[in-house]
């Protein structure tokens, strides 16, 4: 109940700031952004420990795929706050002149970020960012999974923001109860059930959404990859976060005249990153808890076991895992598998390929490696949320672009300028002068007015 009453004070803190018609300056959004981006750098050491207790991200793993992201968008947001938050000129239609129009960047209002587990710091911070970036007032609920980091989460945003511009639920507050409030704007990260939960109880009250969720990302390997480069981004993209990444690769398609010499190159790029025992080495992380290490233990049953298999309940290991000799109908396609294993299914054609992915629920991310001509064919012939060619999950880091799914994988899109976007409402304003204007729009319509009208139909 006391948990319950920090929510409806900062709730009510939030409405009664913005009734008021207070805003926060691009000055004051700037400087809690750069006292973030300081106390990032300055408690790095403690954040990959966190991260270690939670899922045992090693240093080097938590520093790039976490730490750094976050920083470069907070980077980001402050240089260009200014010119994101300025008002935009824009065009008028004939019978607006004489006039002029413009866009307001303004808030939202009172924010609710939900953050997840498997990247607990960037996929938590990120938004709440873009979200103050906005000048709105967030409330960041952490998920309870990774409390090692919600603790330093909590500890960062209160030493960064002290005008109410962020604050942190408290942990025993579920998702359920908070979502039973009324919010101006939801950020909802995580699996595409609870999306849906999200998706509905926000319905209640008309709130927006954006729904960052998740989903089986194919990967297409064509005849014309280069195999050593297909495999060694393949490895480093599915198992990094030991396969606990939304748009890590979910399966592979592989032509089946490469088929044999990627797996090879495949177990060869395994055995370099990891050693001969994964088990042993520090920078291959761990399933977050039980009920994920046994939900995944049946999705190795089926299929020719290419390399990996090994697994540990004491340590929630499970070893950088490929199948070969997958179906369609087999357990391990037919759910996002989230874990460290990576099913291969045969293709005899790039026309094969798309027809598979269409057949499926739009995801996350589609990857592919091949020569121009089959892309554009792949490319053209599908969707999803994001794509990488030659590459994997990297887009997910270039603010320049926008980063959201699309159908089933979510909707809506963040970082960068994009993030900026999401949290504004852009509010058009037509200035109009009291001098001369058009008469035309003003009854009776006859004479001249009938035929000029006559004339803009055409």
């Amino acid at each position: 109940m006391a948990d319950l009453t920090v929510l409806h004070a900062q709730l009510e803190e939030g409405r009664a700031f913005f009734r008021a018609g207070n805003r926060y300056s691009v000055l004051q959004r700037q400087s809690g952004l750069r006292r973030l981006h300081d106390q990032l750098v300055r408690h790095q050491d403690r954040i990959c420990a966190a991260l270690y207790a939670d899922l045992g991200k090693s240093d080097f793993e938590a520093r790039i795929s976490e730490i750094i992201p976050l920083l470069e968008s907070l980077k980001f947001l402050i240089r260009r706050l200014p010119r994101l938050a300025r008002l935009r000129r824009v065009g008028l239609a004939l019978f607006n002149w004489p006039g002029r129009g413009r866009l307001r960047p303004e808030p939202y209002g009172q924010v609710l970020v939900c953050g997840t587990w498997n990247y607990p710091l960037l996929l938590a911070l990120d938004p709440l960012a873009a979200a103050v970036a906005a000048g709105n007032r967030v409330l960041l609920k952490l998920s309870p999974q990774a409390p090692a980091t919600a603790q330093i989460i909590t500890e960062l945003v209160e030493n960064s923001f002290s005008g109410g511009e962020a604050t942190v639920l408290p942990r025993e507050l579920d998702l359920d109860t908070v979502l039973g409030e009324q919010y101006d704007y939801i950020f909802y990260t995580g699996n595409p059930q609870t999306g849906r939960e999200v998706l509905r109880r926000a319905a209640e009250n008309l709130t927006p959404v954006t729904l960052e969720l998740g989903g089986k990302s194919p990967c297409v390997v064509d005849c014309s990859a280069h195999i050593p480069t297909a495999a060694r981004r393949i490895v480093w993209g599915k198992f990094l976060n030991a396969g606990q990444t939304c748009v890590a690769p979910d399966y592979l398609l592989v032509h089946s005249r490469v088929k044999n010499e990627l797996l090879n190159e495949i177990r060869a790029c395994v055995k370099r990153f990891y050693g001969d025992n994964p088990a042993e080495n520090k920078d291959f992380p761990r399933i977050v808890n039980d009920t994920h290490f046994e939900r995944l233990l049946p999705l190795m049953e089926k299929g020719r076991l290419i390399t990996g298999g090994e697994k540990n309940r004491t340590t929630l290991y499970i070893a950088p895992t490929v199948i070969d000799q997958i179906t369609p109908e087999d357990p391990v396609m037919q759910q996002e598998i989230f874990g460290p294993i990576l099913p291969v299914l045969e293709i005899a054609s790039i026309e094969e390929a798309a027809a598979f992915i269409n057949d499926r629920p739009k995801p996350l991310a589609l990857y592919y490696f091949g020569a121009r001509k089959n892309r554009e064919k792949l490319l053209s012939a599908t969707s999803s949320g994001g794509v990488c060619v030659n590459e994997t999950v990297m887009h997910l880091v270039n603010p320049s672009m926008p980063f959201g799914g699309v159908g089933a994988s979510g909707m809506g899109a963040y970082h960068g300028r994009y993030g900026f976007d999401t949290f504004t409402h852009y509010k058009p304003e037509l200035l109009k002068w009291n001098g001369f204007e058009l008469p035309l729009r003003y009854p009776p319509g006859t004479g001249w007015k009938r035929w000029l009208v006559r004339l803009f139909c055409r």
